[in-house]
């Protein structure tokens, strides 16, 4: 069975897309841990990012810098975050990156009990569109 970010990448799951090329994607988080937070995975399906054929990986970090650079730019005050850490989505290698004040919200988790609009999504991936 495909993963939940190749069923996306096949338009078999609605999303809010950031940027898309034709190894990556980076698409709006619906359980960020900091608002703003853009998911950025590869478009081949493996389990972990050092599972990555070395242009995959380059096309994914590259990805990954340009997305940082538009929170940066969307969030100046603010630091910007990175993790890849494959808890929620074991089976598909992607990166999470996000604005961040401190350690706290840095380390804090998603706020299940008041997901993002998609509204508020949609508005925020026009302002971090790369």
């Amino acid at each position: 069975m495909a993963s939940i970010f190749t069923r996306i990448v096949n338009g078999e799951i609605p999303s809010v897309k950031v940027h898309e090329d034709d190894k990556t994607m980076a698409i709006m988080d619906i359980n960020p841990i900091q608002r703003g937070q853009i998911l950025v995975f590869p478009k081949a399906e493996v389990g972990t990012v050092w599972e990555l054929d070395d242009e995959d990986y380059l096309a994914l970090m590259d990805t990954v810098k340009r997305a940082g650079r538009k929170l940066r730019q969307r969030f100046p005050d603010r630091k910007v975050g990175v993790m890849i850490e494959g808890l929620e989505v074991t089976d598909h290698a992607h990166v999470k990156i996000f604005p961040f004040s401190n350690l706290s919200e840095y380390h804090s988790k998603p706020d299940l009990s008041k997901p993002p609009s998609k509204t508020e999504l949609e508005q925020l991936a026009n302002e971090l569109t790369f």
